[in-house]
């Protein structure tokens, strides 16, 4: 997550949820953002003044007519300096009050002076949550355009039961806030990835495989989904999660396609290609696989000292689907090579009739299987080229992004 420099306002009601908050402010301010808190007075109930003051380095404010105010109208001071304001927890008072512009405390006042990008992640009993009143005003803020509004989970209630009404966890609620503060650049725009390892079935418990983890595809995943693109993800066996944002009304997520082998990620591609506008094919696709499946465990016999596979070629994913590109189709390659590693992944892209070529090599430290970092060069077939120093995978999901999918 990457919020260097953004001012984020954070608005706490009187809910329950309010001792998580903490977490999320410092969580925000690891991410490089500067934070400021206000609250209801019924928020201090549940989370203290001084704890929110010494995580967020700023007087909080929680009372209009304070004399500890920096500004005789802070309620306008404060948005005029937010980038995006959150309010978390948003109980069912402050989102009926919130939708139909009651403004009679510090952070409804806030609220209806913001005029730039707002989160609210809501939580309440389950049956406030489902009451009509409840309901028509979260529709009717689903409806501002500059509120992207959190839907509430599932789960255990403060009140003991099981429903509807738990405040989304503040990761989610990170995540949405760098969605709603990213340009959306790819909005309508339909993107294929492949990412991570295939599984090449040798016997029911054994397989042929490689050292990917899907981190660099998932990386590329996210950061298209954050420009606001309609992001299907093809992916073999890994230990990631996908990015998820349960909206209201609209569930914004990655549409996630697990697969196996190297057959099953081309039949998944091969259904989605013709309406992608572009695809990234940044999964480790194996090039052999056995050519008899046994259907038991093959035993070593006494005595045996050598074993000898039969392979076959796989079918080679970005060459099939390079021949069957459009003029207005994207397809970006990954090239990772030990040796003449500029001259075979200009080779990879002519061949597979590739826009964009994304190369790394093994012998470059920190770059390749198994490290949060990276460090590629970008060829065109145009013939320009790119390179890039060592960087983590999500700096370098966002690099690959605004040169091969950016105008």
């Amino acid at each position: 997550m990457h919020l260097a420099g953004k001012h984020i306002l954070v608005g706490i009601s009187g809910g329950i949820a309010a001792y998580k908050i903490p977490e999320l402010i410092r969580l925000l301010k690891k991410a490089g953002a500067e934070v400021k808190v206000t609250t209801t007075k019924n928020a201090l109930q549940f989370v203290t003044n001084l704890t929110l003051q010494t995580l967020s380095g700023y007087p909080v404010y929680s009372d209009v007519f304070a004399s500890i105010n920096e500004h005789s109208t802070e309620h306008i001071s404060l948005p005029d300096w937010a980038d995006l304001m959150v309010i978390a927890p948003a109980t069912a008072n402050v989102i009926n009050k919130m939708a139909h512009g009651i403004a009679d405390d510090a952070l409804t006042t806030t609220f209806c002076a913001m005029r730039k990008p707002v989160v609210i992640a809501p939580a309440m009993n389950d049956k406030m949550y489902l009451s009509p009143a409840t309901q028509a005003s979260l529709r009717t803020l689903s409806e501002w355009e500059n509120i992207t509004l959190l839907d509430c989970a599932s789960g255990e209630l403060a009140c003991g039961t099981t429903g509807r009404g738990r405040m989304q966890e503040v990761n989610i609620i990170a995540e949405t806030i760098e969605y709603a503060l990213t340009e959306k650049k790819l909005q309508n725009k339909q993107i294929l990835i492949t990412a991570g390892p295939t599984q090449e079935q040798l016997d029911p418990v054994r397989y042929i495989s490689n050292y990917s983890t899907g981190k660099m595809g998932y990386a590329l995943a996210r950061a298209c989904l954050m420009q606001g693109a309609d992001v299907s993800l093809v992916s073999g066996p890994t230990n990631l999660q996908v990015l998820s944002m349960p909206l209201f009304l609209q569930e914004k997520q990655v549409h996630l396609y697990n697969v196996c082998s190297a057959q099953e990620m081309y039949l998944s591609c091969e259904t989605i290609f013709p309406k992608a506008d572009i695809t990234i094919l940044c999964a480790a696709v194996a090039d052999f696989t056995p050519t008899n499946i046994a259907d038991k465990k093959i035993k070593k016999e006494s005595g045996q000292t050598e074993m000898t596979l039969s392979l076959s070629t796989t079918i080679d994913i970005a060459a099939t689907l390079g021949a069957k590109k459009r003029d207005n189709q994207i397809v970006v390659g990954f090239a990772l090579e030990t040796d003449h590693e500029k001259e075979h992944a200009l080779e990879k892209m002519q061949k597979k009739n590739l826009n964009f070529i994304v190369l790394n090599s093994l012998r470059d430290s920190g770059a390749g299987f198994g490290h949060d970092t990276n460090k590629v060069t970008i060829l065109s077939n145009d013939g320009e080229e790119k390179n890039f120093p060592l960087m983590s995978k999500e700096e370098v999901a966002q690099i690959i992004v605004s040169h091969t999918l950016l105008p």
